[in-house]
């Protein structure tokens, strides 16, 4: 049976799919806690990655070797690039870029990484499923975007930074692992998708916004998850 890891970087984006999880069992490897259990008849393994790209490519390269998984999701919260979207929203990443690798002294393009290129695509069949389910909870209580996450490992403030990003790269959302978690999906050839809520909008005070919005973000990607899974 398939085998499906999801990685969430924090604790409460982990705790609210680890509540929707049966027939739970931890395991400790490298002193971080994978969770095997299911939702649905869907075997899963869950784990909570911790903050940033390096945290983030070594848990999906821990998980691809380790336990089989034959596909990954990565869930969680985002920073609003696009000002269409609001708190709450729903951004499922159909191309990943980091925006913040930068080595354009060659003559690449910002975000270029060598055997990468720019964009990372999600698997096409999972976004298909995901928009699929979206539509049918929303009830339009939220809207859902199939667009650009843009990545780095800084937190953005900065309405400034935002527009940059957005403008560049054409990015709706901005977080701090999905394009580490791209990447060695790529190069491992493991289909994966990135599903991400809007808990923030950059503004020089948004930490306030996502401390206050993160839990609801949380819920709100598992919810759909588990109207996808079951």
């Amino acid at each position: 049976m398939e085998r499906i890891g999801i990685i969430a970087a924090m604790q409460e984006e982990m705790q609210e799919i680890k509540n929707i999880m049966t027939e739970i069992q931890e395991k400790n490897i490298y002193e971080l806690t994978f969770i095997s259990g299911k939702i649905g008849n869907r075997d899963i393994v869950l784990v909570e990655a911790g903050i940033g790209k390096v945290n983030a490519a070594r848990v999906t390269q821990i998980l691809i070797d380790k336990f089989n998984i034959q596909s990954i999701i990565n869930v969680g919260v985002a920073g609003c690039a696009n000002d269409e979207l609001e708190i709450g929203d729903i951004v499922i990443g159909k191309r990943i870029i980091q925006h913040d690798f930068d080595i354009t002294a060659f003559g690449h393009p910002k975000g270029f990484i060598n055997n990468i290129g720019e964009y990372v695509e999600s698997d096409s069949k999972l976004i298909e499923k995901f928009e699929q389910t979206v539509s049918k909870i929303s009830n339009n209580k939220f809207k859902i975007k199939i667009g650009t996450i843009a990545t780095g490992d800084i937190f953005c403030t900065e309405p400034k930074m935002k527009e940059k990003i957005r403008k560049k790269f054409n990015a709706d959302a901005i977080e701090m692992e999905a394009g580490a978690i791209a990447q060695v999906c790529k190069l491992d050839n493991i289909p994966f998708i990135i599903i991400r809520s809007i808990s923030d909008n950059p503004n020089g005070k948004n930490e306030i916004t996502f401390d206050q919005y993160l839990k609801m973000a949380s819920k709100r990607c598992a919810e759909i998850i588990n109207k996808y899974l079951m």
